[in-house]
């Protein structure tokens, strides 16, 4: 498996650890978002302690209004914080 592949497949694995556990397993709740967030993504949005940075999180991501986010609005997250990245190493090159 290429290291681009073995990306891929970890973030697919990431969001299914946390997904379902409150429920649907296709979609993140509220809490299980905050948990991901917490565990896996703390070094780019930080540790969530109160409710509503996560509720911001969650409204912004929540395309369709159904109160989870789903795997396409998870990838929108990672995909903006893969941008971030990026952009913040071209800032230091210069």
């Amino acid at each position: 498996m290429s290291q681009l592949e073995g990306a891929m497949a970890t973030i697919v694995s990431v969001f299914y650890k946390y997904a379902g556990k409150e429920g649907n397993q296709q979609t993140l709740s509220n809490v299980e978002l905050k948990d991901l967030i917490k565990n896996e993504l703390s070094k780019y949005l930080g540790n969530p302690k109160d409710q509503g940075s996560v509720d911001a999180i969650m409204k912004k991501l929540d395309d369709n209004k159904d109160g989870q986010v789903d795997f396409n609005e998870y990838l929108v997250l990672i995909g903006a914080i893969t941008m971030l990245s990026n952009a913040m190493k071209d800032q230091k090159k210069k």
